[in-house]
C-alpha cells in the first residue's frame, strides 16, 4: 500500500484517496520570466514520477495532474520593462523554453497546465469571498489583503508560530497593513504595469491567491495532494490554506508533499554565489536522462547536492545500466516476481527512487550473469529491466542510441561506421600508420572504439 510523508502531519501515513476514481494532485509550477533551473528540474522529475505512479496504481484516467504557470508577478514584470516588450511575449518565450526543458528530461505533460492570467475571473471571485467571509480587508491605498488574525490554523504547515514571526517582520512605509503578517490579495495599478478591473479598482492579482484559484478550479475545493519545492512551504502553501480554507470553509488538502532543496558543491545554489545553473546549461554537458537518473538516485525529500562529480557518476550509473541492455534483444514486459515485488515496494515506501534503482541494478547483474548461459533468461530479464526502468521514467532509448549518442541510421552514424570498416581493413592490411591515424580522427569526433579478436565490433560515443 502507498505511504506518503505528509509535510502536514509530519509523518508518514498510508495514501487514501478521497475517490479512489478521481486522484487529483496539483503542484505548483513555474514563473516565467527566465530559463528553469536545476531547482524546477527536480520539481518537475519527481512530480512526473509521483504522476506516473499514481496511474499505475489507479488508472490513467482516474488520476489528473495540475501543474500550473505564473504569467503574472513583479518579477515577469520587472523583466518586461528592462526588456521594453509586452508581457505576454516575455511569458510565451519562456513557457515555450520550459516546454523544450520538460520534453527533454522526459518529464510527461500534466493533464492540465492553468495560466494565472487566464483565471482572473476565479481569482477576484475568491478575493470577494474572503472579503465577504472577514477574511481580508480593503486597505486605504486599495489593495485587498488577507487577515492571518482570522484564520486559527496559520502556521500549522510550516509550523511557524505567528508570534515568533510578527516579532521578526517589517511593514513597509508605503503599506496599510492592519498587521504586518497579512499578505496581499490585489495589488492597486500602478504605472508601466498591467492591470484588469476589480471590484477594488484596476489592479492585479498578488502570487499566493493565484495558485489557490487555480487549483481550487481545477481540481475543486477538497483535493489529494499537493506538492511543490521545500521553499514554498513558507508563506506560500501557508497562504494557499489560508486563502482556499477561508473561501470555502472546507479543507483544502489531504496531503502535502515538498521535494529537499537543491545544493550545488555543498553551498546553496544562488546567483550571488555564481553557482547557479539552468537546465540548458546542464544539458549542454551532459545526457538529459543521466540528469534525471541523478535527481531520481536521491530520495525527494533529501537536500540534491549537485556537483560534476555527482554527475560523471550518475553517467556511469547509466551506463552500466545500458551495458546490461547490449546485445540482448528484449522486448519490455512486466513479470511478477521478486525483482518487481521489491521495486514497486519501494515506490509505495515514500516514493523511494534511490531503493528501486538499487532493483534495477540487481537486474543488470542477472541480465550479465545469464546473457552467455541462458540466453532466453537474460532476454526476459532485460525486457523486465526495461519495463522497471520505464516506470521512473529511465531507459527508454536503444543501447546503441544511447552508447553512440545518435540514431544508428544517421548520417553521423553511417560516417562513423565507414572510418570503422576503413580502420578494419588497414589493420588487416597491416598498414598500423593509418589504422592509427583513423583512430586519432574518430577519437577527434568523441568516439571510443572496443576493439575484439576480430577488430572493431562495437563503439560508443565518450
Amino acid at each position: 500500500m502507498l505511504e506518503i510523508f505528509n509535510n502536514l502531519t509530519r509523518r508518514k501515513e498510508p495514501f487514501t484517496p478521497i475517490n479512489p476514481q478521481n486522484i487529483r494532485m496539483y503542484v505548483c509550477g513555474m514563473t516565467v520570466y527566465d530559463l528553469c533551473h536545476l531547482g524546477h528540474a527536480r520539481v518537475l522529475v519527481v512530480f512526473d514520477v509521483v504522476s506516473r505512479y499514481l496511474r499505475r496504481l489507479y488508472g490513467d484516467k482516474h488520476v489528473t495532474y495540475v501543474r500550473n504557470i505564473t504569467d503574472i508577478d513583479d518579477k515577469i514584470i520587472r523583466r518586461a520593462n528592462e526588456n521594453h516588450e509586452p508581457f505576454g511575449a516575455l511569458t510565451q518565450r519562456y513557457i515555450d523554453e520550459m516546454h523544450q526543458d520538460t520534453a527533454a528530461l522526459g518529464v510527461l505533460p500534466p493533464d492540465v497546465e492553468p495560466r494565472a492570467t487566464h483565471h482572473m475571473d476565479e481569482i477576484i471571485a475568491m478575493i470577494e469571498a474572503l472579503v465577504g467571509n472577514g477574511f481580508a480587508y480593503v486597505a486605504p491605498n486599495a489593495d485587498v489583503y488577507y487577515d492571518i488574525s482570522k484564520f486559527a490554523a496559520y502556521g500549522r504547515l510550516s509550523g511557524k508560530q505567528i508570534e515568533d514571526l510578527r516579532a521578526g517582520a517589517r511593514v513597509e512605509v508605503d503599506e496599510s497593513k492592519r498587521d504586518p503578517l497579512d499578505f496581499v490579495l490585489w495589488k492597486s495599478a500602478k504605472p508601466n504595469e498591467p492591470a484588469w478591473k476589480s471590484p477594488w479598482g484596476p489592479g492585479r492579482p498578488g502570487w499566493h491567491i493565484e495558485c489557490s484559484a487555480m487549483a481550487t478550479h481545477c481540481l475543486g475545493n477538497h483535493f489529494d495532494i499537493h506538492g511543490g519545492g521545500m521553499d514554498l512551504q513558507f508563506p506560500h502553501h501557508e497562504n494557499e490554506i489560508a486563502q482556499s480554507e477561508g473561501a470555502s470553509g472546507s479543507k483544502f488538502v489531504n496531503v502535502w508533499m515538498h521535494n529537499g532543496f537543491v545544493r550545488v558543491d555543498d553551498e546553496k545554489m544562488s546567483k550571488s554565489l555564481g553557482n547557479f545553473f539552468t537546465i540548458r546549461e546542464i544539458l549542454e554537458r551532459y545526457d538529459a536522462e543521466v540528469v534525471r537518473y541523478f535527481i531520481l538516485a536521491s530520495h525527494y525529500r533529501s537536500p540534491l547536492n549537485y556537483s560534476d562529480q555527482h554527475l560523471d557518476a550518475a553517467r556511469n550509473a547509466l551506463t552500466t545500466l545500458y551495458t546490461a541492455l547490449r546485445h540482448v534483444a528484449a522486448p519490455a514486459a512486466a513479470l511478477s516476481n521478486d525483482y518487481s515485488a521489491r521495486f514497486y515496494a519501494a515506490l509505495d515506501d515514500d516514493f523511494n527512487t534511490p531503493e528501486a534503482v538499487a532493483v534495477l541494478f540487481e537486474l543488470a547483474r542477472e541480465v550479465n550473469r545469464a546473457r552467455d548461459g541462458d540466453r532466453a533468461r537474460a532476454q526476459q530479464l532485460a525486457g523486465q529491466l526495461i519495463f522497471l526502468g520505464g516506470e521512473l521514467g529511465l531507459l527508454d532509448r536503444d543501447a546503441t542510441t544511447f552508447f553512440q549518442g545518435v540514431d544508428a541510421t544517421t548520417q553521423d552514424a553511417a560516417a562513423i561506421e565507414a572510418l570503422i570498416v576503413r580502420r578494419n581493413q588497414a589493420r588487416k592490411d597491416r598498414n598500423f600508420q593509418e589504422a592509427d591515424r583513423i583512430r586519432g580522427e574518430l577519437d577527434a569526433l568523441g568516439v571510443v572504439l572496443e576493439d575484439g579478436a576480430q577488430g572493431t565490433t562495437t563503439w560508443r560515443k565518450k
